[in-house]
């Protein structure tokens, strides 16, 4: 294996181009632990760190490494030990916010090119949930693909509603039925993982994401554990997001499950995943439309008709004033910190010429 066959082409390589002249050299992020790194430079797998300078200086979550991402290291203690200079733009980009209460952001992959939106056909298929995580891979320019995972489980009557199910969120998405079981559609999902391409697992936990991965690979790697009979719930036998290369030469990035994924700061997102309703809410008579009960709302009017459907339209309503919300907050910190930040720099200015 060499560096190009985990995805360095020609666009990070053109990009590498201004550290030619120094002792720098590309690595990949292949998993995360706080502050603690593993690089792959294509030929081994090595501890590395952010040097002072790199950490100190980033501004927020959205301006440090994640698994996924190309970064320029520098080598140490016979190669065993690589120190994080500088991070290459990134292609695209998949983030949430920070589960629980505070707002922030939280990186889950970068550099991918199809993520793969796993739900399994019992209790854990919920269309306002796929639509919120489609809204997340939209947002990140990253294309989606729809698996569904315990096809087993289901006769031909139940796979056909599913699939008019899934025309809410749009006929053009590719949706794949699959079985951990007994194989059926592996051969679909192994031919959406390219040579040198690069694709991630998003889904709840108990999904059966750990398992394709083992027969993917071919081999029980990685722990599964056993989903709740009450709830159909999982427990998290992925706990850190982690890069595997297939023997097909694709690259997949493995994610823990996600029991909540809140819209934050994904308008680009929003705007692709409800096409539909943002077409429909041009024809509104204002243009500041909240889409609620302004005369002239062509969407209400579009929902009344059954143009737009109304659990929809209702959710994205939800997304949206979560996603407007989460922002305004996450704003209004970041300008407190600065401010805070300005009056520190002053008192100890003001210390310094006493």
């Amino acid at each position: 294996m060499n560096i190009i066959n985990l995805g360095f082409d020609p666009w990070f390589q053109s990009r590498m181009e201004q550290y030619s002249a120094s002792d720098f050299s590309p690595a990949r992020i292949t998993s995360v632990d706080k502050n603690s790194y593993m690089v792959h430079n294509g030929e081994t797998e090595i501890n590395a760190e952010l040097t002072g300078k790199f950490l100190y200086g980033s501004e927020s979550v959205l301006d440090l490494p994640t698994v996924g991402d190309w970064v320029v290291v520098e080598y140490f203690n016979g190669g065993t030990l690589a120190i994080i200079h500088d991070l290459l733009p990134r292609k695209t980009l998949l983030k949430r916010k920070d589960p629980g209460k505070k707002v922030n952001y939280q990186l889950v992959a970068a550099n991918v090119d199809t993520a793969f939106i796993i739900q399994s056909v019992d209790s854990n298929f919920n269309l306002n949930r796929l639509e919120r995580y489609l809204v997340t891979v939209n947002d990140g320019g990253v294309r989606p693909v729809i698996l569904l995972s315990k096809s087993d489980l289901i006769g031909e009557k139940e796979r056909s509603e599913k699939t008019a199910a899934l025309s809410r969120v749009g006929h053009e998405i590719k949706h794949i039925f699959y079985s951990n079981v007994n194989g059926e559609g592996m051969e679909s999902v192994l031919g959406e993982m390219l040579p040198g391409r690069t694709c991630c697992l998003l889904g709840s936990s108990g999904v059966g994401k750990t398992t394709l991965i083992n027969r993917l690979l071919g081999e029980e790697r990685f722990e599964v554990k056993e989903v709740r009979e009450k709830d159909g719930r999982g427990r998290h036998a992925t706990t850190r997001r982690q890069l595997i290369r297939l023997d097909n030469g694709s690259i997949l990035i493995d994610t823990p499950g996600m029991r909540e994924i809140a819209a934050f700061g994904l308008d680009s997102g929003l705007a692709e995943t409800f096409e539909d309703i943002f077409t429909v809410a041009q024809r509104c008579r204002f243009s500041d439309c909240s889409h609620t009960h302004e005369k002239g709302c062509a969407v209400v009017e579009a929902v009344r008709d059954g143009e737009i459907e109304e659990e929809r339209y209702k959710n994205f309503m939800k997304v949206q004033r979560e996603s407007a919300f989460y922002q305004m907050s996450y704003f209004d910190r970041r300008k407190r910190d600065k401010e805070f930040g300005k009056m520190i720099k002053q008192v100890m200015k003001n210390y310094r010429k006493k």
